[in-house]
């Protein structure tokens, strides 16, 4: 249960510093923003495991995470873009 918290709370971090660095104006909420870190540190995690640069278990960085966040974010405002027209 506890690393469950510890993930969300990191993945909400994370979520954050991605938002923040990407521009654009993404009007998400708090949870959306928890789950887009989240998913962002598991993309990183999948992406490095299968480049090789980490190993099994072992969890990516924060660097990566950010980055796999920022991906998530950047495809979510273009399908959000196609969905709005």
């Amino acid at each position: 249960m506890l690393s469950l918290l510890g993930t969300l709370i990191v993945g909400f971090i994370v979520g954050l510093i991605a938002r923040a660095l990407k521009p654009g104006d993404d009007k998400l909420g708090i949870v959306m923003t928890a789950l887009l870190g989240v998913a962002g540190a598991f993309l990183a995690n999948y992406a490095g495991s299968a480049l090789g640069w980490y190993r099994e278990g072992e969890a990516a960085g924060w660097i990566a995470s950010v980055v796999g966040a920022i991906v998530l974010l950047a495809l979510y405002g273009l399908v959000k873009g196609r969905a709005g027209r």
